[in-house]
């Protein structure tokens, strides 16, 4: 049998194991969102907020005074003197103009918030579980092309040997040399891409482990990995798709603006400029006057001669007067509209990174589209015409070993090109549908 036809067989023969019960990106996706603790977090800030709103808009309580007015100290006889009486008071403060609405109301658009940062949050952990998935699944299927590959060499080298102990054929113990050479830089390569598998499966089992979970009931965990040892991946590649491809050649700036208005992260900043506004309004309601009230019932006891005394009703209002303003008021309402200019301008900011990186990635997209579609139609079947005509010119001993040697290492590192290619398209996509996402 010719060597050509061993090293085929060998490759052919090679089965590849798959990891029952493997994550796939999907499923990964659905873990790490259902159990993303910021989520939970944000949902008691929102109850919190939604309670507050109720509190700030009740009035302050009222007060209650008991007291003994103008009691004699000699004979401590209530009845003695005719200014000696028992009071009892209450006051009522009513704050500034409409305070108590506008406070409420502002807390009301600030609970509004959470649900667009939650929606938000759950397409970004969607994007980072992506990348990270996709990050581990490039390690391991790069490591699987070398395992594949080392098995091809290791043969190459076992027949070099042969030839070259036969003295038949042209081998020489350079090419064995050669072959345990490149059989070394495989084995350097594969702990690489071990490394970059383990860091990549590290950071994914930080989404996706229940360890810490298990302990709160009420949080409704769904059961996940207890240790990044366990995690195994889909050997399948996803095949994303961009969710609206329309706009992929749109160059409209004005058009991608008025689409990412509608993103839950600029919707969040929206509704924080709602919550700033009232701001304004609150501010402005200190220029209105504070107002109380307050009641008192004196009671006075008898004379001593037996007669009764009338007792005393006191009736009163207080207010205060907002006179000095300029550096009180004035500033108060003055950072007020600066800080709403300020939300207004962080919305701006965000939509011109949006679109700064929406085209980026667009761009970086039809490159990786480009680069794939040339190594599908002609790169790789070009290498793979090398790697046979240099293997079958070998074997004819019309040919170099070395020149097999090097046409196989072609073959591996553009079949690993390739690979990384189909992956960070996919990578880009999952960025892109990111921006897609609508309230």
């Amino acid at each position: 049998m010719s060597l050509k036809k061993i090293i085929l067989l060998t490759v052919l023969s090679m089965n590849v194991v798959h990891a029952q019960n493997a994550l796939s990106l999907e499923k990964t996706i659905s873990i790490a969102q259902h159990n993303d603790l910021w989520l939970i977090k944000n949902r008691y800030q929102q109850k919190a907020t939604e309670s507050m709103s109720i509190s700030v808009g009740q009035l302050p309580d009222p007060k209650v005074s008991l007291a003994f007015l103008n009691f004699p100290t000699d004979t401590f006889n209530f009845g003695q003197e005719p200014m000696t009486q028992f009071k009892l008071g209450v006051s009522q403060m009513f704050p500034r103009g409409e305070t108590l609405a506008l406070k409420k109301e502002q807390l009301e658009l600030k609970s509004e918030i959470f649900p667009f940062q939650r929606l938000n949050r759950s397409e970004q952990v969607k994007v980072i579980v992506s990348k990270l998935w996709l990050d581990a699944y490039k390690a391991q299927e790069s490591i699987a092309l070398i395992e594949k590959n080392r098995s091809l060499f290791e043969q190459l080298s076992e027949v070099a040997e042969s030839s070259y102990s036969s003295a038949l054929g042209r081998t020489s113990q350079q090419d064995i040399v050669r072959a345990q050479l490149e059989l070394t830089r495989l084995e350097d390569r594969l702990t690489m891409l071990q490394q970059k598998y383990d860091a990549s499966v590290q950071k994914l089992s930080g989404w996706i482990s229940d360890y810490y979970l298990e302990n709160y009931q009420e949080l409704n965990v769904v059961s996940g990995i207890n240790s990044s040892k366990n995690i195994k991946l889909d050997k399948t590649l996803p095949d994303l798709k961009v969710k609206n491809s329309n706009y992929l050649p749109l160059k409209d700036d004005n058009k991608l603006f008025e689409l990412f208005k509608n993103h839950p992260a600029v919707v969040a900043l929206q509704q924080k400029l709602s919550v700033s506004e009232k701001g304004i309004d609150l501010a402005k309601q200190k220029y209105k006057p504070a107002w109380g009230v307050n009641a008192s019932y004196g009671y006075r006891g008898e004379s001593p001669s037996g007669i009764n005394r009338a007792d005393f009703l006191t009736l009163g209002v207080t207010f205060d007067v907002p006179l000095f303003t300029k550096n009180r008021q004035d500033k108060q309402l003055e950072a007020a509209v600066a800080q709403t200019d300020a939300v207004e301008t962080e919305e701006l900011f965000l939509l011109r990174q949006m679109l700064a990186s929406f085209k980026s990635n667009i761009t970086q997209l039809n490159r990786l589209n480009e680069r794939q579609k040339l190594y599908q139609q002609t790169l790789l079947p070009q290498m793979n015409e090398q790697a046979e005509a240099s293997l079958s010119a070998y074997t004819n001993d019309t040919g170099d070993f070395a020149e097999v040697v090097r046409s196989r290492i072609a073959q591996l590192n553009a079949q690993i090109d390739a690979l990384n290619i189909a992956v960070d398209k996919q990578k880009i996509i999952a960025q892109i549908n990111y921006f897609f996402k609508q309230v």
